[in-house]
């Protein structure tokens, strides 16, 4: 019974369409058709009869015909003029019309086409593996994918491919390829590569993207094979601010807590000196804090500065600033992407509690040289790029550097006005494409600054970063990813004013690490991801020298510590329904602290001091001085509502094993790290998340509500009067404490027309808590205090107004709480010794914060031909020069304690920046 009713349902379909084809008249044809190539007597046959013919242009392509023939139906015609040839054709009921080589294509729906299907496996032979990809430029052609004799029993196969510019070879990453119809469709990862599988038959593939035309290609997918895409650039789209790829893909990505993106998007935002700035457009988002204006770090939902893991080209950067915070570290002109995981982390990521931000460059121009770059009022940039053998490897070089002791001349600071500061950046990247299966791409990053302080103190620190990423496709479903990567960040400040007191102090840590990333595309419906990584670290605590011959300074060198943090991961993107998707993870992480190491053995039942210190354990070179590992749970879930909403909710477990060390609130390139090791445990982190998102008119209007609830475990905090430079015994004047996150944000953005941007509005509250055994250690009696990072209120908004293709003008709008500060209440004396009195931990705040800027556009002709393209920028930093405070200090006049605030940018700083690329 079972079989005879899938025959009926086959026999109901087939008649179906042959009488609506019946119920339209048969054209016929009458004419002669005389040494006619297959193209042009496809064109004309098409022209008269209302069919669509389909063809692969390589097979035809030499091959003439001929036809006589009077009032005959487009198939007699056909059959007559390929007969001698070795054309075959095929015709379905909604008259389209397949030319293949050697063997009709089978129209009929293949066996077993009404069971329950899964992707047939994959047999890639020597021979198809190296088969040159064919690239799909053309929307008009049809693209035979694979070989008919090698077609899967099952009448499915894979389709899988990458997308590239046309203008630069590059991939182009987060388009969108889908089919028309069930088939499903799936985003480009950051190489371009994407995979389908699909029925057996003809397809239309829809390709659409950020800054690229959507498309489509015709393909007639006979069995597995892959199909690379070039997409042209969307001229229209580059005039808009756009944050997606996708206009829906706020509500249909299957991630939370993610904010991604590009240049474009980027260069809308006004910033301090007219050059684009990728940590203060960062600090535009929900949920994201600075800790100070001029200072390094930021807070991503009441975490710690050094709970991001910032990642450039995959390689870690430990001071994403140049000047304290003045600049950002990353030349504007090469920047591709950047990516905010603030929960929904993926499995892939790990190492820091809080969030991930990985930014990337883009690869150099495969198919010309070309340049881009600005001149401003304070620092200049430049790259150039271009292909070293065409279409296989090319280039990307830059460099940045700044000219702007003359700002500090206008600032307040009569000791700012005597100081001297520069830095640069360089950035090189070489990529070739050895085969359609195999790339490389090598990068180096190399940063460096150097501040004088007055005449006193000179800083000057720097970063050194390099990655080598090999990517491989084993075939149609696997691609692996295996990357090397070094960092470094190193300071040294001197100080020179007093020859008795001359000396100059270091520090530095490093990291080797290696990486390998596997993605397995089951079926449309199911990506895994697996893959593992390993970092040995090494870290110089610091080493205090004299300077001269005339310094008293005594030498110190603090042992140097090492460290090794390994981790495995699997995880699995899967599609239930159209309208529900569920991603599973799990890290599983194993760290060890290595000797060679003295640990200090202490008094039970006593505070940890010099003077508790019983024993000193000595560990050899490589011997394991303590272990800890454990499970990181990711989890996220997607319900569509409808075509327009969505919610979302998220959990991820976070562990970290390496701590920043800073006793102000405000972060500077000389604070320092410590490796966990027998005292300082990892620090651990939960997050539960869920939100709702909503887009109106016509999915040009975002919107979204999201809340968070976080606890922390295990993090630093300091005892009163801590030394935290140079201190052998450091575990004796920290503490760990825990800590709690809660919020919500909400935030609203126009993605398309004049009048384009985002605001959003955070609410959030960030405590710590520090409640020893030992009472004296306890902090605010073991009470609950807001944290340095606890700002309740934030208000960001990005405005920009478009009034022609060449002028366009944006503004920034911030307001935040002030941040929490520690103040002194009185002074008392004991036996003569003045001592001071100071409040509960955080129990005041600093003046609210609050700043306005302004950048005006202009734009060069838009001609096309042309030897470079210019654009000029205005821009007013701090528009009505609020006094916002970089901190707060306090000094003792008169017997009095009196309190003083210092701010740097306490009136309107005006830029301007040419422009220019070509």
């Amino acid at each position: 019974m079972k079989t005879l009713y899938r025959l009926v349902i086959l026999f109901i379909c087939c008649m179906g369409s042959r009488l609506g084809l019946a119920q339209q008249a048969e054209p016929l044809i009458s004419g002669s058709f005389q040494d006619l190539s297959v193209e042009e007597l496809a064109r004309q046959l098409e022209a008269r009869s209302g069919y669509r013919i389909y063809f692969d242009s390589a097979a035809v392509r030499g091959v003439t015909v001929r036809a006589e023939v009077r009032e005959q139906t487009v198939a007699s015609v056909l059959r007559q003029a390929l007969q001698p040839t070795a054309l075959r054709f095929s015709m379905d009921a909604d008259r389209h019309v397949f030319i293949t080589k050697d063997r009709g294509l089978p129209l009929v729906l293949p066996a077993g086409f009404f069971e329950t299907l899964t992707a047939a496996p994959v047999a890639d032979s020597a021979a198809v593996a190296n088969r040159p990809v064919p690239v799909a430029a053309s929307p008009s052609q049809l693209y035979e994918i694979g070989r008919l004799s090698a077609a899967p029993a099952s009448g499915r196969a894979t389709l899988t491919g990458h997308v590239r510019s046309a203008k630069t070879g590059g991939p182009v990453a987060g388009a969108t390829v889908y089919v028309d119809g069930p088939g499903g469709g799936m985003a480009t990862d950051a190489q371009g590569y994407y995979a389908l599988t699909l029925p057996v038959g003809p397809h239309v593939l829809n390709i659409r993207g950020i800054g690229i035309k959507n498309t489509r290609r015709r393909v007639l997918l006979l069995a597995n094979g892959q199909l690379d895409v070039q997409m042209e650039e969307d001229v229209v789209v580059l005039k808009e601010v756009v944050v997606e790829a996708e206009k829906t893909k706020n509500v249909t990505g299957m991630q939370i807590g993610v904010e991604k993106l590009d240049i474009k998007t980027m260069r809308q935002v006004p910033t301090a000196f007219g050059e684009t700035d990728v940590m203060r457009v960062v600090l535009m988002l929900p949920g994201v804090k600075s800790v100070g204006e001029g200072s390094n770090g930021i807070s991503v939902r009441g975490g710690g500065t050094d709970q991001n893991l910032i990642l450039f080209n995959d390689a870690t950067i430990y001071n994403p600033s140049h000047l304290f915070g003045f600049f950002s570290g990353f030349n504007p002109a090469i920047l591709k992407s950047v990516e905010l995981y603030k929960t929904g982390i993926p499995a892939k990521y790990g190492g820091r509690l809080s969030s991930v931000l990985d930014i990337t460059t883009r690869e150099g121009n495969k198919q010309k040289f070309a340049g881009a770059g600005g001149i401003g009022l304070l620092t200049s940039h430049l790259a150039l790029e271009g292909p070293i053998v065409k279409d296989k490897t090319s280039f990307l070089v830059s460099g940045r550097t700044s000219y702007s002791d003359w700002l500090l001349g206008k600032l307040p600071s009569r000791t700012l006005r005597e100081s001297s500061a520069s830095f640069y950046d360089v950035n090189a990247q070489v990529n070739h494409t050895f085969d359609p299966n195999n790339a490389l791409s090598v990068n180096g990053y190399v940063s460096r600054d150097r501040f004088k302080f007055g005449a006193d103190t000179t800083y000057a620190y720097q970063n050194r970063n390099g990655s080598v990423k090999w990517r491989h496709t084993f075939g149609s479903q696997l691609f692996g990813v295996l990357t090397g990567t070094y960092s470094r960040y190193d300071y040294q400040i001197e100080s020179e004013r007093n020859p008795v007191n001359a000396s100059v102090l270091r520090f530095d840590i490093e990291q080797l690490g290696g990486q390998a990333d596997f993605s397995y595309f089951h079926s449309s419906a199911h990506t895994v991801d697996f893959g593992g990584s390993t970092l040995r670290y090494g870290m110089s605590p610091g080493s205090l020298q004299p300077r001269g011959d005339k310094s008293l300074v005594v030498s110190q060198t603090l042992a140097r510590e090492q460290a090794q943090e390994s981790a495995l991961y699997v995880s699995d993107r899967w599609d239930v329904t159209a309208r529900f998707s569920v991603y599973l993870g799990l890290r599983y992480s194993y760290y060890q602290a290595l000797g060679p190491r003295d640990v200090y053995r202490y008094e039970d039942g006593r505070p940890r001091s010099p003077t508790t210190v019983l024993d000193t354990m000595r560990y050899g070179s490589g011997r394991t001085v303590a272990t800890y590992h454990g499970p990181e749970y990711r989890a996220s879930l997607k319900y569509a509502l409808n075509d327009n909403s969505s919610v979302k909710a998220a959990y991820n477990r976070t562990r970290q094993y390496i701590h920043q060390l800073t006793n102000t609130a405000s972060v500077s390139p000389t604070d320092t790290w410590k490796l966990s090791d027998a005292y300082v445990r990892p620090q651990v982190g939960d997050q539960v998340s869920v939100g709702y998102y909503r887009n109106f008119k016509a999915n040009t209007i975002e919107t979204s509500v999201e809340t968070y609830y976080k606890v922390m475990q295990d993090f630093l905090d300091y005892k009163g009067g801590a030394k935290l430079l140079l201190n052998p015994h450091l575990e004796t004047d920290v503490v760990s404490a825990k800590g709690k996150a809660y919020g919500v944000e909400v935030s609203v953005r126009k993605t398309a027309g004049k009048v384009n941007g985002w605001l959003n509005y955070t609410y959030a509250r960030t405590l710590a808590q520090v409640n020893p055994d030992n009472p004296a250690e306890r902090i605010n009696g073991g009470n609950y205090y807001p944290s340095n990072y606890d700002k309740p209120h934030e208000v960001n908004l990005a405005g920009n107004y478009r009034f022609s293709k060449r002028f366009s003008t944006s503004v920034n709008f911030n307001y935040s709480t002030g941040r929490p500060i520690t103040l002194p209440l009185s002074k008392y004396y004991i036996d003569g010794t003045g001592r001071v009195y100071y409040s509960d931990r955080n129990a005041y705040r600093v003046p609210d914060y609050y700043r306005v800027d302004f950048s005006m556009n202009i734009e060069g002709n838009h001609r096309i031909k042309k030897l470079a393209h210019s654009s000029w920028t205005v821009a007013v930093y701090n528009l009505t020069g609020r006094s916002n405070p970089y901190s707060v200090y306090f000094k003792s006049v008169g017997g009095q304690i009196k309190g003083y605030q210092l701010s740097i940018f306490a009136q309107p700083i005006p830029t301007v920046t040419y422009n220019f690329k070509f």
